[in-house]
């Protein structure tokens, strides 16, 4: 515990010190939305004067330290009017603003050449940020906006195709992004297998990906982490909004508990395509329903709480015979509070459960397992004064893995109760990140996370030869389990393995001038959860394990640069970055590795390497009629495992494989057109090198029977992958003048009809009798229809 206490006691004496600043005053206050008290998350408030700024943190709260005068400040926030107010400063002040929404105008926007653009200027790198109207225009399978589907089109994020769970980002594998809801972990972020996500568009408030710089607050991931806060509430007037698709239906409620003091948002989610499967004399069942839900309660001037929640669920069946359920629950209760207009805190209390059950009546038995963790995290953010701001902070995370619970579904299955090994652990971090201009060109961040991570007792745990639990058989030149010499048991205040790692992070950017920026980051992360996974697309029946005796943790370090520019005063941005990642002790598998229902997976994984190197560009139009990006990313994934001795041959001969989600190119245009008041027209191309795979090289004959062989692992590919999806919006004359307002959506997924290939399989023809090939694609051209409505 001593590194604790060093780091917590350092953390202090930095706050003390740094907190006699200058003799300068402080503007402070929160911005929200005039129409519902909604806090808004990211705006900018600028002092042109002083060609400084100030952006507003994930609860709308901002502080400037300004010298004493008189100032011009300019707060713009996308999709809202701008506010300018003369102040001046001569004490401390709080100012609240209330930002109303922009009418819909066809003209082109113009941005004045005052405001400052800040972003240009802040160090802040390989970060894209979404807002819920954007993800609501992307056309989109079976017309139901996504998040996951919509972040794809990013530069530098993919996944594994049509009917994929999950996203990679810039070469990383699913588990490796960190997914945040409300601060609260996200396990499984799909319903059923990837179709859709599990997040509902209208409780949505903010997104932020980020892909490299990324902040000292977060860690336990090596890839990316996706952030996102659901929607407050309305405090003023009650709400309700959603919509009736092709295969699901959405409702949101939210209003005043206290007016203008608490408020509460409650929405659910469902689909029901299943309820016509009888129709057709289809005895199957596929559906999934989820539930969001918050509170939030402003106490006074600098105590807020808000309690919030969410509920999945997906269930697939076959007749009876056969049933699926799995899903996400998680609950966050967080309090505000503002020490002073400088120093601004935020304590959560966190659960986090993912659940994955089976029933198999054919066989007889049922199966269900899962992780739960209790996460505490106390985040603290100081502005010192208009040049640094500093962000510290502790979090704890207990977890309990249950790798598998196998029941008797009757009395006479026959089948005895057995219950895999539970796992535990607790994750401890503390953190400080400082965001410092040096000059009016200059700025940097600079953070440093420690993190800890103990592996605790368990019922049983195998002991091994030489505490090696893979055995390498020279002869066959094959990687066998080892067999155990004993089996020890112990309780859950040992410690099985302890790892400590310090985390450093860096950014800069230098502007050339108001709207020209390099920009550079590293980053060190660590992660010591891990998904159990051999195919290219996880599936719910796929476990977590912590790092261990045997399993160590993955370790990071990324290197970005980047150029950034804005043309046409913002109309136009060019983003381009080039990045190159290392990832340390990245499990691999051992040929006919066993995952499912394995009490000793440390038996078929060896630790190997990864890297992964690219290139990014993004060109947005930002204003005006016609809105949209091209993202096109060149990059490379591989990773490798070689031998542990100069006898071992190592895992595809010790040689570099491409990853399962290598793409080398990867092109997505997204475009937006408002024709007039009444019509829009969205639509987006996607392009992709094809996934790696395995096809076999050849084929022996044995006791009569052909049995094919296969070369390098992900030698071959599948085709390319490429696709059209466009979109139109009604929305008629006679909702402007009342109260209720509906909207009309027609799209076409996959216009041209590609099939693209989800896999492809090789048979013998019963007819030919002729090996062949035989594609498998998921999705053809699909037409939906949406009405989406609110009042």
């Amino acid at each position: 515990m001593a590194p604790y206490y060093k780091l917590a006691l350092f953390i202090s004496l930095f706050s003390f010190s740094i907190t006699f600043a200058q003799d300068k005053f402080t503007l402070s206050g929160t911005v929200s939305e005039a129409s519902s008290n909604e806090t808004l998350i990211g705006v900018t408030i600028v002092i042109p004067e002083l060609k400084t700024g100030v952006t507003t943190n994930e609860y709308g709260f901002y502080s400037i330290t300004l010298p004493q005068g008189e100032y011009q400040v300019q707060i713009s926030y996308l999709g809202f009017k701008e506010v300018q107010q003369t102040i001046v400063l001569s004490e401390n002040k709080k100012l609240n603003f209330r930002l109303e929404e922009s009418a819909e105008e066809l003209e082109e926007v113009v941005v004045t050449e005052d405001v400052e653009k800040i972003s240009i200027r802040k160090p802040q790198m390989s970060v894209n940020a979404m807002s819920a109207e954007t993800i609501k225009k992307i056309p989109v399978i079976l017309g139901e906006a996504d998040v996951i589907k919509s972040i794809l089109l990013l530069p530098g994020v993919t996944n594994a195709g049509e009917g994929a769970s999950g996203f990679n980002v810039r070469g990383g594998a699913v588990d490796q992004n960190l997914i945040l809801l409300d601060e609260a972990t996200i396990f499984n972020s799909s319903h059923l297998f990837g179709f859709f996500s599990v997040f509902n568009p209208d409780a949505i408030k903010d997104l932020k990906l980020y892909k490299g710089g990324i902040p000292a607050r977060y860690g336990g991931r090596v890839s990316s982490v996706l952030d996102i806060f659901q929607k407050e509430g309305n405090s003023k007037d009650f709400k309700v909004n959603g919509g009736i698709g092709a295969v699901a239906s959405r409702l949101l409620l939210e209003g005043p508990i206290i007016k203008d003091k608490a408020a509460f948002l409650i929405g659910g989610r469902a689909s029901y395509a299943h309820l016509f499967l009888p129709l057709f004399d289809v005895d199957n069942t596929a559906y999934f329903y989820d539930l969001n839900t918050k509170i939030n309660f402003n106490l006074n001037d600098r105590n807020s709480i808000y309690l919030s929640g969410y509920f999945g669920r997906d269930v697939l069946g076959i007749s009876e015979s056969f049933v699926n359920t799995y899903g996400n629950a998680v609950g966050n209760f967080r309090w505000n509070h503002l020490f002073s207009d400088k120093l601004f805190s935020n304590l959560s209390l966190i659960y986090s459960d993912y659940y994955y059950g089976l029933k198999l009546d054919f066989v007889g038995f049922n199966w269900n397992s899962g992780i739960q963790n209790f996460n505490v995290k106390y985040d603290l953010k100081h502005y010192v004064n208009d040049k640094l701001q500093v962000n510290y902070g502790l979090n704890n995370i207990y977890y309990r893995f249950n790798p598998g619970k196998i029941e008797p579904s009757n009395s006479d299955s026959g089948i005895v109760e057995e219950q895999l090994i539970q796992k535990y652990a607790n994750e401890f971090a503390a953190y400080i990140d400082v965001e410092h201009d040096l000059t009016d060109n200059l700025s940097i961040n600079y953070g440093l996370r420690f993190s800890n991570f103990i592996r605790l007792g368990q019922d049983e745990l195998n002991v091994y030869a030489n505490n090696n639990p893979v055995d390498f058989d020279p002869d066959l030149l094959i990687y066998r389990e080892a067999n155990p010499l004993e089996t020890r048991t112990s309780s859950r205040k040992e410690s099985l393995a302890t790892y400590n790692n310090f985390e450093p992070r860096f950014s800069l950017a230098y502007s050339l001038n108001e709207s020209n920026s390099f920009k550079a980051s590293y980053t060190r992360l660590a992660q010591y959860l891990h998904l159990l996974s051999n195919t290219s697309s996880p599936t719910p029946l796929d476990v977590w394990t912590p790092s261990g005796p045997f399993v160590k943790p993955q370790l990071l370090d990324q290197y970005a640069f980047g150029y950034f520019k804005e043309l046409m005063e913002g109309d136009y941005s060019i983003e381009t970055e080039f990045f190159y990642k290392d990832i340390q002790n990245r499990i691999d598998y051992i040929d006919g590795a066993n995952l499912i229902a394995n009490d000793a997976i440390e038996q078929v994984i060896l630790n190997g390497e990864a890297r992964a190197y690219g290139w990014e560009f993004l060109l947005k139009k930002n204003e005006g009629r016609f809105q949209g990006w091209l993202a096109y990313t060149l990059s490379k994934s591989e990773q490798r495992t070689p031998g542990r001795t100069l006898n071992e041959t190592g895992i595809n001969n010790g040689n570099w494989y491409n990853t399962p989600y290598d793409k080398t190119h990867d092109l997505s245009l997204y475009g937006s057109y408002q024709l007039n008041s009444k019509w829009s027209f969205n639509s987006n191309f996607v392009f992709q090198t094809g996934q790696p795979t395995n096809y076999p090289v050849g084929q022996y004959k044995f006791q009569g029977l052909s049995v094919p062989y296969y070369g390098a692992r992900n030698e071959e590919r599948l085709p390319t992958y490429h696709r059209l999806d466009l979109s139109a919006n009604l929305n008629p004359d006679k909702n402007k003048n009342r109260k209720w307002q509906g909207e009309w959506v027609f799209s076409l997924y996959n216009v041209y009809n590609r099939r693209n290939a989800a896999s492809i399989n090789f048979s013998r023809n019963p007819d030919t009798r002729q090996n062949e090939a035989v594609r498998t694609s998921i999705f053809g051209i699909v037409p939906a229809v949406t009405y989406n409505f609110k009042f």
